[in-house]
């Protein structure tokens, strides 16, 4: 079906709708959950940094967070298909983290995609696509699906096979808001070596549900808990775009196993992030400590700046395990 993103737009979920997808995918054993770094770098370009973007991957789907200018390219780069793009959550409406959506959408239509891309956004976001469409006489032949994330309140907003997906109000000059990756847990593994040869298959489905397998008279046959044992433990990645900080978020960020939280200035610029709603390498660090998170990527580092080592020595000072988000590396979580 042929659509332009005003018509994909009208026939959306409704502004805080839950999209749920728990019939699209079978989960697979053990998935992959890893983020590449495309762009690390604010909204002044440099030669050294590209505008903010990111690439999660879980399981076989790949999600986009934050477009900013010369995404594509970077997805070329790190030879990364965007045809296998799924979602797409943009966090604000600054240029840097936007203005590559469009020319990324064109390529995919070119490109000759038919399936189905889910947007996530700020209010307005469908206006400036629509718009853009609209003047470059553009249809796309693939259906767009806007949801509107409202930036003052965490809401679910995606129910995935393999995770949920959680907005995190942030604290920026505009509407700005982050956003929460939580694996679903994984079912217990079944101890095949324990079970007798003849045992029915439906009763293997069970066992690794966690379910015990019942006799007719209600007595238990086999017990899950003999059979099978836990599954890994789910996995969480967290992503604050640009922001103030804002102790708040400690609560929601709690335990997460990878946190990206800017750091556009160091500490000697404390009153100018406050001004500019932005954060510094020590408050970000702050903040991993305090939600007792895994691990630390800092990023959206200032023009100004031409060396990051000092990020690094002045986050680490509250926070050891702390890391550039370093572009073109592979994390996996």
């Amino acid at each position: 079906m042929t659509s332009t993103t005003s018509e994909a737009a009208s026939a959306m979920p409704k502004p805080n709708a839950l999209i749920n997808q728990e019939t699209d995918h079978a989960r697979p054993a053990n998935p992959v959950f890893s983020l590449t770094i495309l762009g690390a770098g604010s909204a002044t370009p440099t030669l050294r940094l590209h505008q903010t973007a990111q690439l999660l991957t879980i399981g076989s789907d790949y999600v986009l967070i934050d477009c900013g200018e010369g995404t594509q390219l970077r997805l070329i780069e790190q030879r990364i298909r965007p045809g296998r793009l799924r979602y797409i959550f943009i966090s604000h409406l600054h240029g840097d983290h936007y203005f590559g959506l469009a020319p990324l959408l064109s390529s995919l239509n070119m490109s000759g995609r038919t399936e189905d891309l889910y947007l996530f956004g700020p209010r307005g976001l469908d206006e400036v696509l629509t718009t853009i469409f609209r003047v470059s006489d553009s249809r796309l032949n693939f259906r767009l699906h806007f949801q509107v994330v409202e930036p003052t309140t965490s809401a679910l907003i995606l129910d995935h096979p393999l995770m949920t997906v959680e907005s995190i109000p942030l604290q920026h000059r505009i509407d700005c808001t982050g956003y929460l990756f939580r694996e679903k847990p994984h079912k217990p593994h079944l101890l095949r070596e324990k079970l007798p040869a003849d045992v029915p298959v439906t009763y293997l489905k069970q066992l690794k549900e966690g379910k015990d397998i019942l006799g007719a008279e209600g007595e238990v046959i086999y017990a899950a808990a003999d059979y099978t044992e836990p599954g890994p433990l789910p996995r969480s990645y967290a992503f604050c775009s640009d922001t103030r900080y804002v102790a708040e978020l400690v609560p929601q960020l709690q335990g997460v196993n990878l946190l990206y939280h800017e750091a556009t200035f160091l500490d000697d610029n404390a009153q100018r992030a406050a001004e500019v709603y932005h954060s510094t390498a020590k408050q970000a660090a702050t903040i991993a400590a305090k939600a007792g998170v895994g691990k630390l990527f800092i990023g959206h580092f200032s023009s100004r700046y031409k060396q990051f080592d000092l990020f690094l020595d002045e986050a680490r000072t509250i926070f050891p395990e702390t890391y550039l988000a370093d572009e073109g590396e592979t994390t996996h979580i």
